[in-house]
């Protein structure tokens, strides 16, 4: 029976569901401005006359609009968020967001979205650990995920995610396995958008279809694909409304990082004085939001130092 387990943490929250004593799904929650959210923005520019435009909230946040109504630049207008601020290599795809007259909200956290059935406490318990959770992340980190006579390897670009799958076995027991494969790793990072899976050219046409079927078998709905071409490619959208996994893992190194290194202060259950080892880049992380490091002291009871080391990796970051 799957169960979706809840975890607040410091700096991020996470949840997993669980199947049979492995996680089959996987998501993080920073702080931000979350989809669902309805609030007030002001048109800052309009880029296609009733069509596009960017929206500025208070904090300055950027927000794209669309389609867009009649409304002049520097007029306010009530946006819901549909989508959520997504990092891509060397920039970051703006939260986009469409008008409504529906009374102002915070949109759903992560607790909210999953209907968590039951929240751990890192005091108390590592039930994400023995889940797998650690071996998540560094498969998140490097984009590399294994399964029997193959891998798959997963690099996210600013046009799609891409899903390459190798492997010993023959091309038709090879593409079989593979886009079962790639199924379930989008499944369980949260990848969406536009995907492309390169699988091993099959020239069948019955094959193909047989192979699309597998596929499907392992990928809940909704999602759209086309069908598998006689080069092996599969092209699929699914409905994006915020970053995978993956995404904050390969795109927000230092950010995801500095998660990583907290949760395993609390996981050590240290009392007392406490020191975080990692690259400049990961440090620079926790000088920038010293909240962080307070609730960690707080619940040691005693103090957290930062030294920087270059040579220490985390999770391959």
């Amino acid at each position: 029976m799957a169960e979706w387990l809840y975890e607040a943490g410091i700096g991020e929250n996470r949840a997993i569901l669980v199947e049979d004593d492995r996680i089959v799904e996987a998501r993080i929650e920073w702080p931000g401005l979350r989809a669902g959210t309805i609030t007030d923005a002001r048109l800052n520019r309009v880029l296609i006359p009733g069509r596009r435009g960017i929206a500025t909230l208070d904090d300055g946040a950027e927000i794209l609009v669309e389609p867009l109504d009649r409304t002049t630049e520097g007029g306010t207008l009530r946006i819901e968020i549909i989508r959520e601020a997504i990092p891509e290599p060397g920039a970051v795809k703006r939260a986009k967001g469409r008008i409504t007259e529906a009374p102002l909200c915070d949109g759903p956290d992560l607790a909210t979205k999953i209907g968590a059935h039951r929240v751990i406490r890192l005091q108390d318990s590592d039930d994400f650990e023995d889940a797998g959770w650690s071996e998540l992340l560094e498969q998140a980190a490097t984009g590399i995920v294994s399964f029997d006579s193959g891998t798959v390897r997963i690099s996210p670009t600013p046009a799609m995610t891409l899903i390459d799958v190798d492997g010993t076995l023959l091309p038709h027991e090879l593409a079989m396995a593979g886009a079962k494969a790639a199924a379930q790793v989008i499944r369980l990072f949260g990848i969406a958008g536009n995907i492309g899976i390169d699988l091993p050219t099959v020239t069948g046409k019955a094959e193909r279809a047989a192979i699309a079927d597998a596929f499907d078998a392992e990928l809940p709905l909704p999602f759209e694909r086309t069908a598998v071409n006689g080069f092996g490619f599969l092209q699929l959208i699914r409905p994006r409304a915020r970053a995978s996994i993956l995404e904050c893992a390969q795109l927000e190194g230092p950010r995801f990082a500095a998660a990583v290194l907290i949760r395993r202060i609390q996981r050590a259950r240290i009392v007392g004085a406490a020191q975080v080892t990692a690259p400049a880049h990961v440090i620079d992380v926790f000088s920038k939001n010293p909240h962080w490091l307070q609730q960690v002291e707080r619940q040691n009871g005693g103090p957290v130092s930062l030294r920087v080391d270059q040579n220490t990796s985390v999770m391959g970051i």
